[in-house]
């Protein structure tokens, strides 16, 4: 069976640095655009009528011939394994993710079809879409569930404090306030992976046209510089 990719998803995050470790953790914004002949209004009549969708997605940057019986999932530190099928991680031997998001409104296109405007998605930009299937709150929403090693929201208890001055390059007054409210959410995450903990490195993640750069210690993510990628770039090609 050759799965068809029926749509693209749209998103901020062009590298996978940064983005949340599951979906609906922030409410970052999105947009799904599908592909001919998938683009049909008829195919998403009736969708409005649902709150939240899921969406069944590949894991594009992840796709390899081999694969492991165990993986080590971040939460757990990366140093302990775990059956790959008793977690998400992106490394399966059918690389497929599971997404529940919010839509947010359907935007009928008439060169594009239906576009979907989603929020909560933890995938990458482009990422190929596979299916989308309304959720239905009275059969999956178990609340006696048992959730393993990851029952309850992971909370860094991270406070995000914006560091920035006004050097050349940072452009943190231009940041558009629902913007830089998702990367506060995002930074709140702590995007670090598990078994990283140096105070003084500073790490860079990624969102939509923003190029951040921080440090993180004593669960404090301090931000050091927030710069617009394509003016710092033009800026530093004109120097050079």
């Amino acid at each position: 069976m050759e799965l068809k990719t029926i749509a693209r998803i749209h998103t901020g995050f062009p590298e996978k640095f940064g983005i949340p470790r599951q979906s609906g953790l922030v409410e970052t914004p999105g947009q799904i655009v599908f592909e001919h002949p998938y683009n049909n209004a008829d195919a998403v009549r009736g969708l409005e009528e649902f709150s939240h969708i899921w969406l069944i997605w590949q894991f594009s940057e992840s796709v390899r011939d081999d694969w492991s019986p165990t993986v080590r999932p971040p939460r757990l530190g990366g140093n302990k394994r775990v059956g790959v099928f008793a977690s998400r991680s992106p490394f399966r031997p059918n690389p497929i993710g599971l997404s529940l998001v919010k839509l947010e409104g359907i935007e009928y296109d008439n060169r594009k079809g239906p576009v979907l405007h989603i929020s909560g998605a933890d995938i990458l930009d482009g990422t190929p879409i596979y299916d989308i299937k309304p959720y239905l709150p009275y059969s999956e929403a178990k609340t006696d569930a048992r959730g393993g090693f990851a029952q309850r929201i992971e909370d860094t208890g991270a406070r995000v404090i914006f560091d920035t001055n006004k050097e050349d390059g940072n452009f943190i007054d231009m940041v558009p306030p629902n913007e830089l409210e998702v990367i506060k959410g995002l930074l709140a995450q702590d995007p670090r992976p598990r078994y990283q903990d140096d105070p003084e490195r500073v790490y860079g993640m990624t969102y939509g046209d923003w190029d951040v750069k921080f440090t993180a210690a004593k669960g404090i993510i301090r931000v050091k510089s927030i710069q617009n990628v394509l003016l710092y770039q033009s800026q530093k090609s004109e120097i050079t």
